[in-house]
């Protein structure tokens, strides 16, 4: 049973931003209610087009609102966020904002969800920047890589709140106790990398409410030596795209081989079982959606071009957020921190 303090989790969906349409969004929450008694659903979009693909189902769990505007790509996500009153993405947030809902997931505009999580729901106090989280496969267990994309520019006191809340984030929803924490790096030497790197490094060391062993090199993310990786957006942004790049191509090689012979074709099929599993690390979709740490509320990004299974996974990921009481242990730990 999922519950709050209580109360029955309210997950506000964002139907407009999806490169698949509503379908997608509607399809992935009934898979998540099915599986969640007490998991209730705001969707907001396009009313006609989300009451057709409802059809009735979970009429008691699901709450549809109306929005005119969608957000794209391509506009100014400050101007979109400020100017587009009725933008499903803008309703959604304020729906947040007012307490009408306990967490958001998005698969739109990632600078226009930036822009409405810092400027409609606001960053926790004491926070400076908050940070795009994902799940980063590893040889062994997944690690925490943040941040991938929200802040490009950073100042070393950035990247030390950072590894705080990806400290706490892997401590309760990864499940890892006392998380180790590196630093990314082109060498593991203390003194190695950029002025940012370096001082970064310098506040890293004297923290004492995490684990920090130190500089990763970033071929050696993948051992999964570490639980959490800390970098800037830039860095962290290139890091994730290039796993991303890497593993499409090896996969798309594989097929090719596995087809150009016949003796090849009957490998694949001896192989086929483990070659699910080996491409079952690098789905996105098995860890849903990147919870943007550091603001007063849960709000997730879903990928673009997120399937039913990835939205699925996103809202229970944001209920066990909920659960977890994220918020508020990551607001202790920087308050800890500021005395």
């Amino acid at each position: 049973m999922i519950k709050v303090g209580g109360v029955r989790v309210k997950i506000v969906l964002d139907c407009m931003g999806n490169d698949n349409g509503p379908e997608v969004m509607v399809e992935g929450a009934k898979q998540a209610m099915s599986v969640n008694d007490d998991l209730n659903i705001i969707f907001v979009g396009n009313k006609e087009k989300i009451d057709k693909l409802l059809k009735d189902s979970y009429k008691d769990r699901i709450t549809v609102i109306n929005a005119t505007e969608e957000i794209t790509n391509n506009e100014s996500p400050v101007k979109a966020i400020r100017t587009k009153k009725d933008a499903s993405l803008v309703k959604g947030m304020n729906l947040l904002k007012e307490g009408k809902g306990d967490a958001i997931i998005s698969a739109g505009s990632t600078g226009a969800l930036l822009a409405g999580a810092v400027f409609i729901v606001g960053r926790l106090k004491g926070i400076q920047r908050a940070a795009l989280t994902t799940v980063y496969p590893t040889k062994s267990k997944p690690s925490l890589l943040l941040d991938i994309g929200a802040n490009v520019d950073c100042k070393p006191e950035f990247l030390e709140q950072f590894a705080i809340m990806g400290s706490v984030y892997a401590d309760k929803i990864l499940n890892r106790k006392n998380p180790k924490i590196g630093l990314a790096n082109i060498g593991a030497e203390a003194k190695k990398g950029n002025s940012l790197v370096k001082e970064a490094y310098d506040k890293l060391i004297d923290l004492d409410n995490i684990n920090f062993i130190g500089n990763i090199e970033v071929r050696d993310l993948m051992k999964g030596e570490v639980d959490v990786i800390v970098c800037d957006g830039f860095v962290g942004n290139v890091i994730l795209k290039t796993t991303e790049g890497t593993a499409l191509t090896i996969f798309d090689l594989l097929k090719e081989t596995f087809l150009s012979k016949t003796i090849y074709k009957i490998g694949a099929l001896l192989l086929k079982s483990g070659l699910k599993t080996f491409k079952r690390k690098f789905d996105y979709s098995e860890y849903g959606a990147a919870p943007l740490l550091g603001v007063k509320a849960p709000v997730f990004k879903a990928h673009g071009s997120s399937n039913s299974k990835s939205i699925k996974n996103a809202i229970l990921c944001a209920v066990d957020y909920l659960n977890k009481d994220i918020i508020n242990t990551i607001q202790k730990e920087i308050e800890r921190e500021e005395k």
